[in-house]
């Protein structure tokens, strides 16, 4: 079964940063992407990131690009995201999510992931 656990999430000030990673276990073939969305109360699931197998494909959303790289250590089985410049608005619970198909055409769609962590939560205060 695979699993995924994601960690590094915690409050910040604007203007700060943090390290998410997640950590993949479990399967039987390595994911060909996996990604990064975030949630907040009543809204829908979106995409921050997401990143192809070989880590040379990445893809964002284009309002978090230049401020969230998106990175993944295969022989560590770890998927990162490395947020800068944070935001109030960046405040959310954040997750990361693998998928063995569909990649190529929706890396960036909730719709295409099957395995999914259990998100941790990021707050950035003004």
């Amino acid at each position: 079964q695979v699993q995924l656990q994601e960690s590094g999430g915690g409050s910040v000030q604007a203007g700060g940063s943090l390290r998410l990673s997640c950590a993949v276990s479990g399967y039987t073939s390595a994911p060909y992407c996996m990604g990064w969305f975030r949630q907040t109360p009543g809204k829908e699931r979106e995409a921050v990131a997401a990143i192809y197998a070989g880590g040379a494909t990445t893809y964002y959303d284009d309002s978090l690009k230049g401020r969230f790289t998106i990175s993944r250590d295969n022989a560590k089985n770890t998927l990162y995201l490395q947020m800068n410049s944070l935001k109030p608005e960046d405040t959310a619970m954040y997750y990361c999510s693998a998928a063995w198909s569909g990649c190529y055409s929706g890396a960036l769609l909730t719709s295409t992931y099957t395995a999914w962590g259990q998100g941790t939560q990021v707050t950035v205060s003004s």
